[in-house]
């Protein structure tokens, strides 16, 4: 009778990890740089007097959408679930991975529902969304600085020194 071994999992060899870690890295803070831009725009388009201002705004906006906001945001995501896949971390293994996941998918989610259509309506000359405008990208800020910050602390790891500690004690 013969035994069949497990299959082992897929992992990232170390240079290939920091390459893709560094794409993530990269990608991640364009995407937070994007963000920023897009809400200092948007505030400009809100409070300016001029009317050929503000409709500038809206098309400087609908680029930060399509030519960063879209990809950045994508490709966050995929090098994130990469990043989960092919290391310790796996993608659902640990809470602040998890969380991190659904950060950026609900970032993408405020883009696709609330900043993108706010902008057409601005284009169009409907008006009335510009809250949306500052309140959602607002959002996307406070989300991908969290995101940073789960990444950084990566709360609920046991820590060497402590799992140490209540061994022995």
């Amino acid at each position: 009778m013969t035994t069949v071994a497990p299959a082992k999992p897929f992992m990232w060899s170390p240079r290939a990890r920091r390459v893709v870690l560094t794409a993530h890295i990269v990608i991640s803070v364009g995407l937070l740089g994007d963000l920023a831009g897009f809400l200092g725009v948007a505030i400009l388009g809100t409070t300016t007097s001029d009317p050929a201002v503000a409709e500038g705004c809206w098309h400087v906006l609908q680029l930060f959408a399509f030519a960063f906001g879209i990809p950045l945001s994508f490709g966050s995501l995929v090098t994130g679930i990469a990043l989960g896949v092919g290391t310790k971390w796996g993608v659902l293994r640990y809470p602040w991975v998890t969380a991190k996941l659904a950060i950026v998918i609900s970032v993408i989610l405020v883009g696709a529902f609330i900043l993108g259509p706010a902008v057409e309506e601005m284009l169009t000359g409907d008006g009335g969304t510009e809250w949306k405008l500052i309140a959602g990208s607002g959002y996307d800020i406070l989300a991908m600085i969290t995101a940073t910050t789960l990444s950084v602390f990566k709360p609920g790891r046991a820590r060497r020194g402590r799992a140490l500690r209540t061994q022995s004690a």
